[in-house]
């Protein structure tokens, strides 16, 4: 996986637990957070892919 890809995958994942409330198991967006950072990317890279996707 390219850290383009992880970055993608770990804003849907953050995306789809939905916060507070809590509509997926934690572990799934903590998972798919830790793959983008071993890939390379940064907190920053995350908080811009999750803000595109709620634009689209």
């Amino acid at each position: 996986m390219d850290k383009q890809q992880a970055i993608v995958e770990a804003a849907e994942a953050v995306l789809e637990h939905g916060g507070p409330e809590c509509r997926t198991d934690p572990r799934e967006p903590l998972s798919a957070m830790g793959r983008a950072y071993d890939a390379g990317a940064t907190d920053e890279d995350i908080r811009a892919e999750i803000a595109r996707q709620r634009t689209t």
